[in-house]
């Protein structure tokens, strides 16, 4: 490209793209280019996962998940509302369906009334069924702001916003490798075909790939990116009346992910799952896919074997649910009993771009970092889609100190 660039953000996902944009609001008239390897936008987690808006029930107060998910929620449904993307608040039930899931229940509870989550109740029996008549539990929490939307829309509409502020898209552009600062000024990503972009600042909101890009920028290694595989399944055509809203079990306070659970979505179809299993690539939509690197840096981080002798049992579970449309059914049936496994059908994979610790911790907050002239989005897992345009702001800020 001709001349170097104020900006160059790294990522055509909802994160990079919400970022984008909120230089360009910031700084009109600056010369921003974003860039990203794969040729479409919302590539990989932004255009494969649920589509559920958060309301910030479950993280832990005073962290930047907690902070900026309710924040960013709001943001969501009013950028949603303004441009015209269909973004609906169906409700979330968390159900709890033994004794032995109260305390958990009570814990969630406090976390979302000390994170200011609006309208969120505890239901009885009676008030499960007249909000979903066809689950069963004996204590729910209701979070009436939970709701759905198409993050592929939004990410349309960001990239929109952000060639009307005179931005530069620029698809199908591995980044290969970063230099250093240029005297001090600027930095350079080397791109395909011995094309490069240089700019004054370099905001990397990577995903899957952000803990590479981060250490060639001259980050630390620890977190490694440790891919995880959650398959879905969604309920046939005939089987969506069994649910209205968002249903959700009890999950392990310990662990970042949310447990087999129920979704609507804009289109009309009720998703199952997600499943969590370990894969051997990044971009492993499909289920036999490997790519030899991805496995081998996997495998050679101390945090993924830390990890997997704390959780064995956990993954063993997982690995009997993403085996067997049978196991899904019965995780769901415990607070939707009407189910069956033939009512499930075939949906889509996605792929979570998890931080594991060398120690190995599963990282439960995002993770923002400086280099020189560089920012570096290094953990931004769900509830990332929700918060991105707060989260952005943060990551504008943090831009703005370097300028």
């Amino acid at each position: 490209m001709n001349g170097p660039s104020d900006f160059v953000v790294v990522g055509a996902g909802i994160l990079g793209l919400a970022v984008a944009r909120e230089l360009l609001l910031r700084r009109p008239g600056s010369r921003l280019t974003l860039v990203d390897r794969a040729d479409t936008l919302a590539a990989h987690q932004s255009g494969h996962n649920s589509g559920v808006i958060h309301a910030g029930v479950y993280y832990a107060p005073g962290s930047l998940k907690a902070k900026l998910c309710v924040e960013g929620a709001a943001r969501m449904y009013e950028y949603c509302a303004s441009h015209g993307i269909a973004a609906r608040r169906v409700g979330k039930l968390i159900i709890a369906t033994e004794a032995r899931e109260l305390a958990g229940l009570e814990e969630i509870e406090r976390r979302a009334r000390a994170n200011g989550v609006p309208g969120i109740r505890r239901v009885d029996r009676e008030g499960i069924r007249e909000l979903e008549p066809h689950a069963r539990g004996i204590s729910a929490l209701h979070s009436p702001g939970s709701g759905i939307v198409d993050f592929r829309a939004v990410c349309d509409r960001l990239a929109a916003d952000l060639r009307e502020a005179g931005g530069e898209l620029r698809l199908g552009w591995e980044v290969q490798a970063v230099s250093a600062p240029v005297q001090g000024r600027s930095i350079r990503l080397l791109g395909p075909d011995g094309d490069a972009v240089e700019a004054a600042i370099a905001v990397f909101c990577a995903g899957l790939w952000a803990d590479r890009l981060a250490v060639s920028s001259g980050a630390p290694a620890d977190p490694r990116i440790v891919p995880f595989r959650g398959a879905y399944l969604r309920l046939s055509p005939e089987r969506r009346g069994l649910v209205r809203g968002l249903i959700y079990p009890v999950p392990d306070p310990a662990l970042p992910f949310l447990g087999v659970h129920l979704t609507p979505r804009v289109d009309g179809e009720i998703l199952v799952g997600p499943s969590a299993l370990l894969a051997g690539a990044r971009d492993a939509y499909a289920l036999g896919r490997v790519r030899p690197r991805d496995l081998m840096e996997t495998l050679a981080w101390p945090g993924t074997w830390r990890m997997a002798a704390r959780w064995w049992r956990t993954g063993a579970r997982e690995i009997r649910a993403a085996a067997s449309h049978r196991a899904f059914a019965s995780a769901a049936s415990r607070y939707i009993p009407e189910l069956r496994p033939a009512d499930l059908l075939p949906a889509f994979a996605g792929v979570r771009a998890q931080a594991v610790a060398r120690d190995g911790a599963l990282v439960d907050d995002f993770v923002v970092s400086r280099t020189p002239r560089t920012v570096h989005i290094r953990n931004a897992p769900s509830p990332a889609a929700t918060s991105s345009l707060a989260l952005a702001r943060r990551v504008a800020d943090m831009v703005e100190e370097q300028v």
